[in-house]
């Protein structure tokens, strides 16, 4: 039972340890998960970059609707020039397309999102 138990502590650590790793170094603080629509997962959150910090590229398995809450920084996406928003400027990452967040200056990046992604897959993935 003991044995059981602790496999089980272990693989939970390695799949948050994985899950941490891909987000690559965002701070994110779930704020509210709705299961809506059927099948989905409509989930609002604040992430946080750190100043010279980036995301890494990944690409989201549903739709991002992001909003700049503070902080300064430079939105990639594929195919797309580079954006430099302000806070209150609002962007939407359509599911799969590549993209990084990247800070500058010396505060954190803040962006409020909301996901809307099939809840039988991860928020995003890494990307070459």
């Amino acid at each position: 039972m003991i044995r059981e138990i602790l496999l089980g502590l272990t693989v939970a650590a390695i799949a948050c340890a994985g899950a941490a790793l891909a987000q690559g170094g965002i701070k994110r603080t779930e704020l509210q998960k709705v299961e809506f629509p059927d099948g989905y997962n409509t989930i609002t959150d604040l992430a946080e970059v750190q100043p010279g910090g980036s995301a890494g590229r990944h690409t989201p398995s549903g739709h991002r609707d992001r909003l700049r809450a503070g902080g300064r920084g430079r939105f990639i996406m594929e195919g797309k020039p580079d954006q430099h928003l302000k806070a209150g400027d609002s962007y939407l990452i359509p599911a799969g397309v590549v993209h990084d967040p990247k800070t500058h200056g010396d505060r954190p990046l803040k962006v409020l999102a909301v996901f809307v992604v099939d809840k039988t897959k991860p928020l995003s993935t890494p990307a070459p």
